[in-house]
């Protein structure tokens, strides 16, 4: 183990059990009501169990945050929350998650604790809008390094998506309807706005059996903004204005979910199949526009247009239960993501297609499995658990897709496997009653990469009057993606490629906490949180300039030391019909750059993020009312400018931003029905300036804006609810 991490291991265990010593004050209090303290949750548990017995701490997003958010997919939810960025991409549609600034790549995303496959592998970089939420029970938050439960590339921490299975009736049937503004833009049920649509059965068949099966439809129309749209025509060859330009700042898209389950349940053995099939078709329309001379007809306006088609199954099935005094819990999975592509010319006074050409563009397919077996020992104060993890990984991009093209495979699609097989190993022990260690260890065996190894510590101690003490070290590692790989683009102008030759990022995390929970007799609820810590990446993959001639030439390397330090507070009020909820965090990253050839300077750069919700019911009129407010400060970079006869690293900036969501929720005849109505990014965010390059990444410098958002929207949502 390294030094720094026996150092901090030998210090928190001196803290632990030095308080553990002292003279406690026991506060007023009257026993606990508030349900949230008994939230169960599954993620890196050996065993499900409630908030505060976690070793680790876990943020739960539950399924009434999301009602009141009405969000329908991932992306709608998370935005509010401290240290997590959703990323939007508004050319590919796509919005990926950040946590800690490392971006998708670093955090894992899982449904059931299965990770979901993505158009690079499993688990990472993940699509949050294909993510459906109708279904979900709660969402649970880990951050920092999970590489012992959750395998390669969970660094930054993981997000488990925790679905229903189970009704409290015997049967829940739901209709949904869902209109959006799209900023300014909208047409009730036509072309502008974003429409949505949803459909849930859940029945209790008998004690043993249940069966849920859903479907939901987003048809979101895109945002035009400045742009001209579909048919227009008046785009100038010479004199391009890509504020004016043909298309769509936001391309349109739109989506199907369907979702079936069924599980059996007697005693303590439990089996449920779960399968899920999503669809997406989005529209690309070039913005440049020329003109084609028909013999006899005329000249036409043409513009080269492209459709995206993609498709996802996913297979889950999972057994839990006893087999001579011992838990298991085993799962299985299939899953397949396909990206069609149909490229065509249009002609845009006529409205007719012509040069249709269909291809396969990626596809991803894995068979996943995972197991453990726990209470080894039969013992009340020591648990143990050992398990497996197994991936098979096929990928799979056309040549179509041209940045894998290397010189001697033109026109080849390139298709590759990767593989890794985990054993790992933990143990939860009770030293005493309120003081818990939990040690851990996973060793991966790559057909890649050389093999790799991940290990943990936690910490727990829990006092009398309320407090509760954290304390956790955990090594992980990150495999590098497809891109890093094998991206290959090399022509006139650009001389990009990635490295068949990169090893896989190993990573440190570092993590002490503090919570006081206080009740009063008046029925207030006070809870107050604290916590630090620290991240260091070595190997870390950047792209850098490794030559100058005859073009920049650019290229995947392991170059890059990443350290990063937070210090968070949250804190919680819940009195009567109010819940107030603030947070602040402090994120200090420092990035080594050096190939040498150019060399950054690795000072620690800083960003500082807000946030509070409020909630207020009024239980005489059945309604909720809710705020939701975010601050997200300017962030700095150095980035790579190319630009200069010899490059150098220059620090840019990023301005920062504010978020508010409202909404009010009521509902009807005896809560069979529901309406919420409220506005999503009321401050009208639209564009961020930033004076790093849209088009280069981290790796130029430049002067432009960052499209974070299509502007103020309003949404209008209505459920109806029937339960038998």
């Amino acid at each position: 183990m390294h030094k720094q991490a026996q150092a901090f291991l030998s210090i928190v265990s001196f803290i632990s059990f030095s308080t553990l010593a002292q003279e406690t004050v026991t506060d007023t209090v009257k026993p606990a009501t508030n349900t949230q303290l008994e939230e169960v949750v599954v993620t890196g548990q050996i065993e499900p169990q409630s908030i505060k017995k976690s070793v680790f701490n876990v943020r739960v997003i539950s399924a009434e945050d999301i009602k009141r958010q009405a969000g329908n997919n991932l992306a709608d939810v998370l935005n509010q929350y401290l240290n997590i960025t959703v990323r939007p991409n508004n050319e590919s549609g796509r919005s990926t998650v950040s946590m800690f600034g490392l971006d998708s790549n670093y955090l894992k995303v899982l449904v059931d604790n299965v990770p979901l496959v993505s158009d690079t592998g499993l688990g990472n970089n993940v699509d949050l809008t294909q993510i459906n939420l109708d279904d979900v029970q709660q969402i649970e938050i880990i951050e920092g390094a999970m590489g012992v439960t959750h395998g390669a590339n969970a660094v930054s921490g993981i997000i488990n998506i925790i679905t229903k299975k189970n009704t409290k009736n015997k049967w829940e049937l739901s209709a949904t309807v869902q209109e959006e503004t799209i900023g300014d833009e909208y047409a009730p049920f036509g072309d502008k706005g974003r429409h949505i649509q949803a459909l849930r059965a859940a029945h209790t068949i008998n004690d043993n059996w249940y069966a849920s099966v859903g479907g939901n439809r987003n048809d979101f129309k895109g945002y035009i903004d400045e742009r001209g749209g579909r048919d227009y025509t008046a785009y100038d060859p010479a004199n391009p204005d890509p504020e004016h330009d043909r298309g769509y700042s936001w391309l349109p898209k739109e989506q199907y979910f369907t979702n079936a389950l069924v599980r059996y349940q007697k005693e303590n053995f439990r089996i449920f199949y779960k399968f899920d099939y999503f669809d997406e078709h989005l529209d690309y329309y070039d913005p440049v526009v020329t003109d084609e001379f028909v013999t006899g007809v005329g000249t036409y306006r043409v513009s080269n247009d492209r459709r995206y088609d993609t498709n996802k199954f996913y297979h889950h099935l999972n057994a839990v239960g006893k087999v001579l005094g011992r838990n298991y819990n085993v799962s299985v999975s299939h899953q397949r993501q396909k990206r069609d592509v149909e490229t065509f010319k249009y002609y845009i006074q006529t409205g007719e297609e012509a040069n249709n050409k269909s291809e396969t563009y990626q596809d991803t397919e894995v068979l996943y499995s995972t197991g453990n077996i726990s209470n080894i020992l039969n013992n009340k104060k020591i648990d143990v658990q050992v398990g497996y993890e197994a991936v098979n990984t096929n990928g799979y991009t056309s040549s179509l897709g041209g940045v894998f093209n290397n010189p001697d495979q033109q026109g080849v699609n390139l298709k590759k496997r990767l593989e890794n097989y985990d054993l790992f190993s933990a143990a939860e022990i009770a030293v005493t009653e309120r003081f818990s260690i939990r040690p851990g260890v996973r060793y991966s065996f790559q057909s890649r990469f050389e093999d790799q190894w991940a290990a943990s510590l936690g910490l727990r101690q829990l006092y009398a009057n309320g407090h509760e003490v954290r304390a956790s070290y955990g090594r992980s590692y990150r495999t590098p993606t497809y891109d890093e790989l094998y991206t290959y683009m090399v022509d006139a102008n650009h001389d990009i490629r990635g490295n068949e030759d990169l090893k896989p990022e190993t990573a440190n995390s570092f993590e002490l906490s503090g919570k006081k929970t206080t009740f009063y007799e008046s029925g207030l609820q006070l809870v107050n949180t604290a916590a630090a810590s620290y991240i260091t990446i070595d190997d870390r993959i950047e792209q850098v300039i490794v030559g100058f001639n005859p073009n920049l030439q650019y290229k995947f390397i392991n170059i890059d030391k990443y350290q990063m330090w937070n210090f968070s507070t949250t804190h919680q009020l819940n009195y009567k019909n109010w819940q107030a909820k603030a947070g602040l965090i402090v994120v200090g990253i420092s990035r080594d750059l050096s190939n040498g050839v150019v060399k950054a300077d690795d000072k620690f750069l800083y960003n500082v993020q807000f946030n509070t919700n409020l909630a207020f019911a009024v239980p005489k009129w059945n309604t909720i009312f809710t705020l939701y407010y975010k601050l997200n400060g300017k962030t700095q970079q150095y980035v790579e400018n190319g630009s200069l006869s010899t490059p150098e690293y220059i620090l840019q900036d990023i301005e920062g931003f504010s978020l508010m969501d409202a909404s009010v929720r009521k509902t009807f005849f005896e809560k069979k029905f529901d309406v919420t109505f409220g506005a999503r990014n009321i401050f009208d965010v639209v564009n961020i300036r930033s004076s790093v390059a849209s088009n280069a990444g981290a790796h130029s410098a430049g002067s432009t804006s960052l499209l974070m958002g299509y502007g103020r929207s309003y949404f209008l949502k209505l459920t109806y609810n029937l339960n038998i």
